[in-house]
């Protein structure tokens, strides 16, 4: 079996399960650039883009999840989190006015 008929069944399949379309709209520069960094990984640019951006992607959203704390700010962070809420008579109000759409 060679090389490329090895490779074959794993590109079929990968390409089975890659059923959305994303398409985007660059300038020539941009491209260039994409397609010379795609080529120094030995990656086409659909590729290359993807993995790219789906790291990237991954990396914006774990951002806003993770974040360090000293023991301190921890603390604080925690008593906060268990503290009871604020009394608040506009909030308890808000269940009891209609909407916009129902005036």
């Amino acid at each position: 079996m060679s090389l490329v008929e090895a490779k074959a069944p794993r590109r079929r399949s990968r390409m089975r399960s890659r059923t959305q379309t994303i398409n985007i709209r660059a300038e020539w520069k941009q491209r260039d650039v994409i397609d010379r960094a795609a080529k120094a990984l030995g990656k086409d640019r659909s590729a290359f883009m993807l993995d790219t951006a789906y790291r990237e992607a991954e990396r914006v959203l774990l951002d806003r999840r993770f974040f360090v704390l000293d023991e301190e700010t921890y603390d604080a962070f925690v008593a906060a989190l268990d503290a009871p809420p604020a009394d608040n008579p506009r909030l308890r109000q808000l269940p009891k006015t209609p909407a916009p759409w129902e005036k």
